[in-house]
């Protein structure tokens, strides 16, 4: 697939080089000296799109002053049939190269060509990618920080899937431990309550008071009565967590579903426990000599490997921290099931355990020396309505579910806005987010989406459909507005790329709205009905491609593409 961004690069360099191999041998050059420069995009493109520092680069191995040798560049370089129509030089020896008909022609014939597949590369050569996100706890309703990292996992897979890597997208369900045992004592304690009176049956200290938690209990209780009444304590809360797990994780599901995040699986905790890996996996660090024992705990010795401090692997009663729990979980990952690369989306509370667990999976014994964890932390949410912060507390049970808010904004906004840069505090503001104008980025984005679609279906009412067959003009696209809009068409497989490189999927966000500035400016500088025929037909291809590539990076984000608003 074509990255027309990166090819123009490349192209600056072969034509560089040729341009010094005709100075050697018309021996205004020494050989084996071409410099090793850079090309870049400049910010200010007024004087060329693109600016190489080749001649400043080899000013000194080629002994001569860098404006002299950009001079010797520019008399010999050949660019017809290149991507360029012409070279400058800049300040002290700069090379800004402007890109040509043809380049800009490529671009439309490109998107036209790979349709769908626009945008895909094969950057990341099939590399076995595991993602994992949101790993909620099943003890209650998915909350605001889920939402968050349920997109930006998401979008994170799939611009990893268009760049060329092999990306499975995984859920671990925390379905053991101490979260697990107050969520059933929290439903035996309403449960009780609703037989016997909430003043007659304390709730539990730090138990979960939310109104899902009361709904378990009625469920129960609806079903079976006071079958449970008599029954010992343990009994009865683990009868309760088998009913409650299974209804909140099927739950998880349905919402998960209708935010369009589908996982390719559901890991159980519960399963590391029961086939004995954490077990094993502790006693691979042990027999390693990795371990020591402290007040009858058993300790890894993490600050071997670089850590600030060591940790519990297993406590004194004999139950496994999870830590323990996380080393032989991501050892599952790597070993049993082959992924060369994992990633953990987590939150900011999580960054000193994503330092401490990273240099823990460094321990020789475990096997991992060629594989790669990473983390994306993403900042907090704070949502706002007006003025005012939306309060949030899951275990208070006064939180705004991820369920509430699709309710009340819809899934594209959601999406949209919680995928901003993950590593800044994100402010979500509620009342921007159901607003119907340019205020509203993701109405913004719909809207240029809406008025390509209804454009062309009125064009082609009247008799003038987007041509489909013959080349693209390009040389008639030559107004600003028209360059400046195939120039960000172009940049969709490099931001792909990018995003992929540095776990930002916040970039097709970035790169979508610009897009979506880019084509308003066109359509209101550039009339596309009046034109002459061959004016006109170059236009609406120009459009065509621009509502493919908008369609594309929405669905990167999981957003719709309207056609009509």
């Amino acid at each position: 697939m074509a990255n027309l961004i990166e090819e123009a690069k490349l192209s600056i360099d072969g034509l560089l080089e040729k341009a010094y191999e005709k100075a050697v041998s018309n021996e205004t050059l020494p050989q084996g000296g071409f410099p090793q420069g850079k090309v870049e995009i400049p910010k200010d493109t007024t004087n060329g799109d693109y600016a190489a520092n080749h001649a400043m680069a080899g000013a000194k191995s080629l002994k001569l002053p860098p404006r002299t040798l950009a001079e010797i560049f520019v008399s010999e370089i050949d660019l017809s049939d290149s991507y360029f129509e012409s070279v400058e030089i800049a300040g002290p020896g700069f090379l800004n190269f402007r890109l040509s008909d043809n380049w800009y022609g490529k671009v439309l014939e490109t998107i036209l060509r790979e349709d769908e597949a626009y945008g895909c590369s094969d950057e990341g050569h099939g590399e076995k990618v595991m993602i994992e996100f949101v790993s909620a706890n099943p003890t209650g309703p998915m909350t605001i920080g889920n939402a968050r990292g349920g997109v930006l996992g998401d979008a994170l897979a799939s611009v990893m899937q268009r760049a060329g890597y092999n990306v499975s997208r995984e859920f671990y369900v925390n379905d053991a431990g101490n979260q697990v045992d107050l969520f059933g004592k929290s439903i035996e304690a309403r449960y009780l309550q609703l037989i016997k009176g909430e003043e007659a049956v304390d709730f539990p200290e730090n138990g979960y008071h939310g109104e899902d938690i009361k709904n378990l209990a009625k469920a129960i209780y609806e079903r079976d009565g006071e079958k449970y009444l008599d029954m010992d304590s343990d009994e009865r809360c683990r009868s309760f967590v088998e009913f409650g797990l299974p209804y909140n994780i099927a739950l998880m599901k349905q919402h998960l579903e209708r935010y369009r995040i589908h996982f390719d699986n559901w890991f159980l905790e519960s399963a590391l426990h029961n086939s004995g890996y954490v077990e094993e996996t502790v006693k691979l660090l042990e027999d390693a000599g990795c371990t020591y024992e402290k007040e009858d705990a058993l300790w890894l010795r993490n600050t071997d490997f670089g850590a600030d401090k060591d940790e519990v692997l297993r406590r004194s009663n004999g139950f496994y921290t999870y830590y323990a729990v996380d080393i032989a979980y991501h050892r599952n990952k790597f070993i049993e099931r082959g992924f060369d690369r994992v990633i953990d989306v987590w939150g900011a509370d999580h960054h000193g355990h994503a330092i401490r667990f990273a240099a823990s999976m460094t321990a020789p014994v475990l096997g991992l020396q060629n594989k790669k964890l990473d983390f994306l932390i993403m900042q907090m949410v704070r949502l706002v309505r007006g003025s005012e912060v939306v309060k949030v507390s899951k275990r208070t049970g006064k939180a705004l579910t991820l369920n509430d808010l699709l309710d009340e904004i819809g899934v594209d906004a959601c999406r949209f806005f919680f995928n901003a840069k993950p590593d800044t505090h994100l402010e979500f503001d509620l009342d921007l987010a159901i607003r119907q104008d340019s205020e509203n980025p993701v109405y913004y984005v719909q809207y240029a989406h809406a008025r390509i679609c209804s454009l062309i279906a009125a064009m082609a009412e009247e008799g003038h459909a987007v041509p489909t067959s013959g080349g693209v003009d390009a040389s008639l696209l030559n107004t600003e507005q028209e360059r400046e809009l195939i120039k960000q068409l172009a940049m969709l497989t490099e931001e792909i790329r990018l995003a992929a490189r540095d776990y930002d999927p916040s970039r097709i966000n970035r790169y979508v709205t610009e897009l979506a500035a880019r084509f308003h400016r066109f359509y209101n500088n550039c009339r596309i009905k009046d034109a002459e025929p061959k004016l006109r037909d170059a236009r609406l291809i120009l459009c065509e491609c621009t509502e493919k590539v908008i369609a594309i990076a929405l669905e990167i984000v999981g957003v719709t593409a309207p056609e009509k608003m």
